[in-house]
């Protein structure tokens, strides 16, 4: 018994005890560079140069499939397209993700925050709570997503015809 405890002890210490991932610091940079251009429509181009060649993206719309590099070009310019002045601001410290099977730190990135801006087309400010993850390999994005109820979302921004009483 006491070996058995004494492994235990000896497994809870290492797992603590093994800090961040050494490419988690970069990889935050690499995600905070990606939200300042998504939020300035300055260089899409830049944004899908953060992108692996074999990126598996998950849009945030209800029943969408995990979408390809061109697909996710499309995605993020889609948003950059109907929004302006677009901000997002980070409810916390960006968040270290983990290998399921083991919970050691993998490099990857985690954050919830609020996006706010403008809809393009009909001029309504928003703010939406949202939570994303981005998954790395050899420093270039090559999963992750978005979750947030964008289907939900869009339809708010449409433009409320008036009801007309008979």
């Amino acid at each position: 018994m006491k070996k058995l405890l004494f492994i235990a002890l000896i497994s809870i210490f290492i797992s603590c005890s093994q800090g961040a991932h050494p490419d988690f610091a970069s990889n935050v940079e690499t995600v905070k560079k990606q939200l300042e251009l998504q939020g300035s429509e300055a260089d899409h181009q830049a944004q899908l140069d953060m992108a692996h060649e074999d990126i598996e993206w998950q849009p945030a719309f209800y029943g969408s499939k995990p979408v390809g590099k061109e697909e996710y070009g499309t995605y993020l310019k889609g948003w950059q397209d109907e929004m302006e002045d677009v901000v997002f601001t980070p409810n916390n410290d960006y968040l270290p993700g983990v290998l399921a099977e083991t919970g050691v730190q993998d490099g990857s990135v985690r954050v919830y925050g609020n996006w706010t801006g403008v809809h393009s087309a009909t001029g309504k400010s928003w703010e939406l709570s949202s939570y994303h993850t981005w998954d790395f390999k050899d420093g270039l994005i090559i999963s992750g997503g978005d979750y947030f109820d964008a289907s939900g979302f869009v339809a708010s921004l449409q433009v409320e015809e008036p009801v007309v009483e008979e």
